[in-house]
C-alpha cells in the first residue's frame, strides 16, 4: 500500500523547494501565513485520492458563520480530526462547493501543533500551505525528561502567550478560527483520541459563535511510525457543515445538562462538542453510503 512518501515523491520535491516554514518555533513566529504557491500543491495531490461522489454539505451554516465573522463576531470551526489532509479536505471541497466557499476557505486560521513544523520537514513544508497559529500542546510536555521539562515547560508557555495573543488579534478580523477539539488525529488502537480536551472550552468561553464539521471517508491513514509512512487510499470524501451556535448558549446548556453527572465543567463541554460532531458524523455516513451505492450501479 502507498504512503504520502511513496506515492507524492514528485509533489514532496516541488514543495521541499517552495517552502519557507521555520521547522524551530518559537514565540516570535506562531502566526505562519500559508503559502500561495504550496496551495495548489496539496489541492492536487487531495483531489487525485477523492473519488466521485466527494463534497461539501452544509454549504448554509458556513456562509452564516463567515458573515458572523464578517460582520466582527468571533466564530470557532469545530472540525473532526483524522489525518494530515484534514484541513487539505475543508479547504478543497469548500472551495469546490461554491457560493462563498472560495471566501470561507481563505478566511480560514487553523491552530495546529508544534509537531507538523519540528517533526519532519516534509509535513511541515504541506502543513505550510495552510494559514495557522502553533500552539505547544500540553500532551507534548508528557513523558519529558525532568532534566529538559523545565525548559520546555518555558517554552511552551512564551509559544502558547505568543498564540492566543495572535487568536485575539485575528478572531474579530473576518477569519474563521478552526480548531480540532479532539487536539490530536483519531487513532482506531488508542479511543482516548477520540475524546474531546478539556482545554477547548477556553477557546468556547472567549468567542460568539461556533459550528461543528465532520468528515466521512479517508484517504490517509494514521500509522505508528514517521507521519510521511501514512498510508493513503482513494475514497468517496465528505465535509458536513452543522448548524451555528451561540458559544456562550452552548456552553451553558452542555454545563446544566452535564450538572451532577460531570463534576468537570470544561470536559462537559468538550464533551458536547464531540457529542455533535459524532451526531453529524453518523447522518453523513449514511448519505456518503447512498452516494457510494448509486456511484457502484
Amino acid at each position: 500500500m502507498d504512503t504520502l512518501a511513496t506515492a507524492f515523491q514528485k509533489e514532496i520535491k516541488e514543495a521541499m523547494a517552495l517552502t519557507t516554514v521555520s521547522t524551530v518555533v518559537t514565540g516570535e513566529n506562531v502566526y505562519q501565513e500559508g503559502n500561495d504557491k504550496i496551495l495548489p500543491i496539496l489541492d492536487e495531490m487531495a483531489a487525485s485520492l477523492m473519488l466521485p461522489g466527494s463534497g461539501a454539505d452544509g454549504m448554509e451554516h458556513l456562509e452564516e458563520l463567515l458573515a458572523k465573522a464578517e460582520a466582527g463576531k468571533s466564530c470557532l470551526l469545530l472540525v473532526e480530526h483524522y489525518s494530515n489532509f484534514d484541513l487539505s479536505i475543508v479547504s478543497l471541497l469548500v472551495r469546490q462547493a461554491g457560493g462563498r466557499g472560495d471566501a470561507i476557505a481563505k478566511s480560514i486560521i487553523a491552530i495546529a501543533g508544534m509537531k507538523l513544523n519540528e517533526d519532519n520537514p516534509v509535513v511541515a513544508a504541506f502543513a505550510s500551505a495552510y494559514t495557522r497559529i502553533v500552539i505547544y500542546p500540553n500532551r507534548s510536555l508528557k513523558g519529558l525528561d525532568p532534566a529538559k521539562k523545565q525548559a520546555e515547560l518555558t517554552r511552551s508557555f512564551a509559544i502558547n502567550r505568543a498564540a492566543m495573543k495572535a487568536v485575539d488579534t485575528v478572531k474579530t478580523q473576518g477569519r474563521l478560527i478552526l480548531l480540532f477539539p479532539a487536539g490530536t488525529r483519531y487513532r482506531s488502537w488508542d479511543p482516548s483520541t477520540k475524546k474531546g480536551v478539556r482545554e477547548i472550552d477556553t477557546y468556547l468561553r472567549s468567542f460568539d459563535y461556533m459550528c461543528c464539521v465532520a468528515l466521512n471517508g479517508h484517504i490517509l491513514h494514521v500509522q505508528q511510525t514517521d507521519m510521511v509512512n501514512d498510508t493513503v487510499t482513494k475514497d468517496v470524501v465528505r465535509v458536513t457543515a452543522g448548524p451555528v451556535h451561540s458559544c456562550a448558549e452552548f456552553r451553558g446548556k452542555a454545563q446544566a445538562a452535564a450538572a451532577g453527572v460531570i463534576e468537570d465543567k470544561k470536559q462537559a463541554v468538550a464533551d458536547a462538542i464531540m457529542a455533535e460532531l459524532e451526531q453529524l458524523h453518523t447522518i453523513a455516513e449514511e448519505k456518503r453510503k447512498k452516494i457510494m451505492e448509486e456511484k457502484h450501479d
